[in-house]
């Protein structure tokens, strides 16, 4: 098993517009992820998102993808077969979403959907399959998970919810999670809990992550690198203790537009974007 998990060289999506023909969304991406704590920052739509599906091969048919290089863990996924892809999806790279009210199933208890991922991809009974999910609720920090295992979706905080989805990403045992804005419907003080929760659990399992997020400060708090994404490209990418000082005027500008309780500013200053930006990275 190699240390470097994925490996991206020049990934290209583009998606089919009303027109009959096809909008650019990821326009050369390159990245590498380790067994480390990887951010993608950047505004909306500029491809953070579609990068991370492209990597388990769950976008839209309609998706013209491409890519010199597309690799995690020596396995080639745009040549990989859709049987291959299924090992992937799930058990050797785990996906949490934004909000758990769109991704828990509101007519299973929450004890049948976490036992049904881990059977997925272990032999057992339904007996065991209970125990590990039982198992899995106590390692994301739930109290009486006895209790937890009998409740439906709507019965559950939405802090709650989001540790059930980590417990579903962690049955397979996976070797990375792909974590897209996993804390934006949470309030600040869940937010800490289930960053800290997700440091642990990768720190512990020597996996690799990669959050997706619009936070610079807490991708800078948080991560080992970020890459920062504009319009489809990467601008650059850099160790987080450097966040503050990165030098390309995107992510300064990013970093300018922020409020600070320490600086009084009457009017927060709006980016300017440079044509230049997208020619430099064709």
């Amino acid at each position: 098993m190699s240390d470097l998990l994925v490996d991206i060289k020049d990934l290209r999506v583009d998606f089919p517009n009303s027109a009959g023909g096809y909008n650019p969304a990821v326009r050369g991406v390159s990245l590498s992820l380790g067994r480390e704590k990887l951010g993608i920052v950047g505004e909306s739509g500029s491809g953070k998102s579609v990068t991370g599906r492209a990597l388990m091969r769950l976008l839209p048919e309609a998706a013209k993808v491409r890519a010199e290089r597309l690799v995690f863990d020596g396995i080639d996924v745009l040549a990989a077969s859709e049987r291959e892809m299924r090992r992937l999806r799930g058990g050797r790279i785990g996906l949490i979403l934004q909000d758990p009210k769109y991704s828990l199933n509101p007519v299973m208890t929450v004890g049948r959907q976490i036992a049904e991922a881990w059977r997925a991809h272990h032999k057992g009974g339904a007996r065991e399959a209970r125990d590990a999910a039982a198992t899995l609720l106590e390692q994301v920090r739930i109290r009486d998970p006895g209790r937890v295992l009998d409740a439906y979706p709507h019965e559950v905080s939405g802090g709650m919810g989001q540790r059930i989805m980590i417990a579903m990403m962690l049955a397979p045992d996976p070797d990375m999670l792909i974590a897209d804005e996993p804390t934006s419907a949470l309030d600040a003080s869940v937010q800490a809990e289930i960053l800290s929760l997700i440091e642990n659990l990768v720190s512990e399992r020597g996996m690799g992550l990669m959050l997706i997020s619009h936070d610079l400060p807490l991708v800078g708090r948080f991560c080992d690198r970020v890459a920062v994404m504009y319009a489809g490209q990467v601008m650059e990418t850099l160790p987080a203790r450097d966040l503050h000082r990165a030098e390309h005027p995107y992510t300064r500008g990013l970093l300018d537009c922020m409020p600070a309780l320490s600086q009084k500013r009457a009017r927060l200053p709006t980016l300017t974007r440079d044509p230049s930006w997208l020619e430099q990275h064709r």
